[in-house]
């Protein structure tokens, strides 16, 4: 495959999103987020409600005892009942990332696209992370919320997402470095330098890639 993927997971105020536009502009990939659910939507016929609520019922109800019986990489018919589980509809969009990992270089955060995709060789993923103040600092900033707000938001959205990647990958820790291959610190390293870094490895890992997307 010429085409390469890179996947960004990342502490929610740490500039992950921001990072992975930024990346778009400079590799002139395209970068997919919510993208993905919209695809998903408009694939299959559904409601992007339908997708963003499978996202809020997981929110309320982590069934970590059942992690070991959660269908994989099997996308139930449109006639069986089943095809609207939450966890169908994942798979829905798991099929869809895997599909843009064959076929497009882009840029995909979260959805657990790094443990998706952990078997493709054109992958690079990266983790973006930040001390707690400053990624208080930049909540405050960009959603316009109190310091009070900002922690409660952060510690509500990283929960969830250690819980959605915990049921969906059997287990793994969302926070572990060694699930990626870059662990980037925001705290430390500026987010146009994250850019720079993530750029120069991509060169490094796919010679001639760049030019070829």
């Amino acid at each position: 495959m010429k085409n390469y993927v890179i996947t960004i997971a990342r502490g929610f105020g740490s500039g992950g999103f921001d990072i992975g536009q930024r990346l778009s502009n400079a590799l002139g990939i395209p970068c997919y987020e919510r993208e993905i659910i919209e695809m998903a939507a408009e694939q299959t016929g559904l409601d992007v409600g339908l997708f963003m609520q499978s996202d809020e019922k997981l929110r309320k109800k982590y069934i970590l005892k059942n992690i070991k019986t959660i269908p994989t990489h099997y996308v139930v018919k449109p006639n069986e009942k089943e095809f609207i589980s939450n966890d169908n509809l994942y798979n829905i969009e798991s099929e869809i990332i895997r599909s843009l990992a064959f076929s497009t270089s882009c840029i995909i955060v979260g959805k657990c696209a790094d443990h998706i995709l952990a078997d493709f060789p054109n992958v690079i993923s990266v983790y973006i992370e930040a001390p707690r103040a400053c990624c208080v600092e930049s909540i405050m900033k960009k959603l316009n919320v109190s310091e009070k707000k900002a922690h409660k938001l952060i510690k509500s959205t990283d929960s969830y997402r250690a819980n959605y990647y915990r049921y969906y990958t059997r287990g793994k820790d969302w926070t572990n470095p060694t699930n990626y291959d870059i662990v980037l610190n925001t705290g430390r390293v500026k987010r146009e330098e994250c850019v720079e870094l993530i750029c120069a490895y991509v060169d490094m890992k796919f010679p001639g890639h760049r030019s070829s997307k």
